[in-house]
């Protein structure tokens, strides 16, 4: 069922291509209904994420865009609305739910606009520390807000696929490819990746790396001391590599986004289920059922 669902929420053509009409024609995610039309705003709007979550949300017969918000490109029109340059152009359009695919810094400001307005909040935006997780889930008392570093269903499965791995071996790492302008490193899904990794299992065998010809070519420590390596590209969209190793055998987990389009029907989804989730969720685990 999982998987009838995926493909036809992307929409995939002749030869397993992605195609964007199709998705953007569908745009809805199957076995997920609304009664009514949730009206959706996007912060975030102009950028390469936020503009594709616009014609998504706007395509989708369940979800209404009625309000789209980026200071550095007010009064562009993206998918029939008009951007404005300040959140309360969501209040004024009556938004249900925004979303918010734009940097750290104003992240943090659009979702405390968020809590104080009872606006529920889905964001793809990456960086958070635990204590601005801390923050939220004190602040979102009369709405709901997702945190997901990844909304491609099958970097959710990687990711689930790890956590279930790591107990059965000793040394891993994390290898994560973003395109040339992602400016934060490690990525969030690589962070949330090594998190479960070592929630799963306290067990890993140190480093035995004690002289680095060049610095930093054993990559970051992250949590449980899996290391991270982050590669920035020309070319590329998200990648990941999972690599885990035991006597005699290895295991390669490896999810690739080769467009921006794989991500929409997890956007959707949260869309029209964050209303059903209490407070503040990290992970698109929860409303996947994992």
């Amino acid at each position: 069922m999982l998987r009838r669902t995926v493909t036809q929420a992307v929409g995939v053509g002749q030869a397993g291509r992605t195609d964007p009409d199709t998705l953007m024609r569908a745009g809805t995610v199957r076995g997920v209904s609304s009664a009514t039309t949730i009206r959706v705003g996007v912060f975030g709007a102009t950028g390469r994420m936020g503009t594709t979550a616009c014609a998504a949300v706007a395509a989708d017969p369940a979800l209404a865009l009625v309000a789209a918000v980026d200071p550095g490109g007010a009064r562009q029109t993206v998918a029939g609305v008009t951007v404005a340059a300040e959140p309360d152009a969501m209040a004024t359009a009556g938004v249900e739910v925004a979303v918010d695919f734009t940097v750290l810094d104003a992240a943090r400001a659009n979702l405390a606009w968020c809590a104080d307005h009872g606006v529920h909040a889905v964001v793809g935006t990456t960086g958070f520390a635990e204590a601005d997780v801390d923050a939220l889930r004190g602040a979102f008392t009369r709405s709901n807000c997702l945190i997901a570093p990844n909304f491609a269903i099958g970097a959710v499965l990687m990711m689930r696929f790890a956590e279930m791995a790591a107990p059965f071996f000793e040394t891993a790492e994390i290898i994560e490819l973003h395109h040339d302008a992602k400016v934060d490193a490690p990525s969030g899904t690589a962070m949330m990746t090594a998190g479960r990794m070592a929630a799963a299992s306290s067990e890993w065998a140190p480093d035995p790396t004690t002289r680095e010809v060049v610095g930093g070519a054993r990559g970051g420590s992250g949590p449980g001391g899996i290391h991270i390596h982050s590669v920035r590209l020309r070319g590329l969209v998200a990648h990941q590599e999972v690599l885990l190793g035991t006597a005699g055998q290895s295991l390669t987990i490896r999810h690739d986004s080769y467009d921006r389009f794989s991500f929409m029907p997890g956007v959707l989804l949260a869309v029209k289920r964050v209303a059903d989730h209490p407070g503040v969720t990290v992970g698109l685990d929860t409303y996947l059922g994992l």
